[in-house]
């Protein structure tokens, strides 16, 4: 074997482990992400998730976390410790969820044995049907009529006409983008102004950046630090867990905006209540 040969055999074999290396990396980091996300959610039935690829087995949480995300009964668990118990119970997860959205090659084995890929990409469905498909936003503000986007490329729009004209901002993305921190800022700042000073944030402080938003949305907003500054602060921080996060921020604002409008609602309700009597 020439010289050649074997340095391209090599070449070969560090690109492949390179490969290898960065996708356990971004499954570890995905990992994390749905594992708090499940928790932030789980924490109202007093449930936690210690180990994603081996809590889900027996079914129990599984069917806590769609009860709670979907507002729906899905029936008592099995609490039998046999395998067959629980297969029972993902089953039943499995059976709910294929009302909602199309299932494709998970079955209730493979959670039960504690497939990590499977598992990963079950808990994403879970996220893409209960957080992010009922995002929609207009293309065109003024139109009623307008096309409207859908899902992901809907709450990237969102997030790019929120934080247009921040400086230090341009949102093209879900990994990249996010990487200094300043967007998340950004998007706080867009709607609760008196929570951040965006003017004292240092754009090459990535770390410092990032932690200020994943701590003041957790302290002031409520929600869940489901990321962690070191996972996002990379050369391509994970697509799927900047979306999850991504979309806790518009389902909050969406909320509080609505709590608004019921505010000013009720508010005219007792004003005109109050000129009627007057009258």
């Amino acid at each position: 074997m020439s010289a050649l040969s074997t340095r391209e055999d090599a070449l070969r074999q560090f690109e492949t482990g390179r490969i290898q290396h960065l996708r356990e990396e971004r499954l570890g980091i995905q990992k994390k992400t749905f594992t708090k996300w499940m928790n932030s959610f789980l924490i109202k039935a007093r449930l936690e998730v210690m180990d994603l690829f081996t809590d889900l087995a027996d079914g129990k949480m599984l069917l806590k976390l769609l009860e709670i995300i979907s507002g729906e009964k899905l029936g008592k668990p099995n609490n039998g410790r046999m395998r067959v118990h629980k297969i029972e119970n993902v089953n039943k997860s499995l059976a709910f969820l294929h009302t909602k959205v199309r299932l494709e090659s998970i079955g209730a084995e493979d959670i039960v044995d504690g497939n990590p890929r499977l598992i990963l990409g079950l808990i994403w469905t879970i996220i893409l049907r209960f957080q992010i498909q009922e995002i929609e936003i207009d293309v065109d503000e003024e139109n009623e009529s307008s096309e409207k986007k859908s899902a992901k490329d809907a709450l990237l729009l969102w997030c790019q006409r929120k934080t247009a004209g921040y400086r230090g901002v341009s949102i093209e993305d879900f990994s990249r983008s996010w990487r200094d921190g300043l967007g998340f800022n950004a998007l706080i700042h867009a709607h609760r102004p008196d929570i951040i000073d965006y003017n004292a944030l240092i754009p090459k402080n990535h770390i410092d950046n990032l932690n200020n938003a994943f701590d003041v949305a957790h302290n002031e907003l409520g929600i869940a630090k489901i990321l962690d500054a070191e996972d996002v602060d990379t050369s391509k921080p994970d697509e799927k867990s900047i979306i999850t996060y991504v979309a806790s921020y518009y389902h909050t604002f969406a909320r509080m905006k609505n709590e608004l409008k019921g505010s000013k609602r009720i508010a005219n309700v007792i004003l005109t209540t109050r000129v009627v009597r007057i009258d």
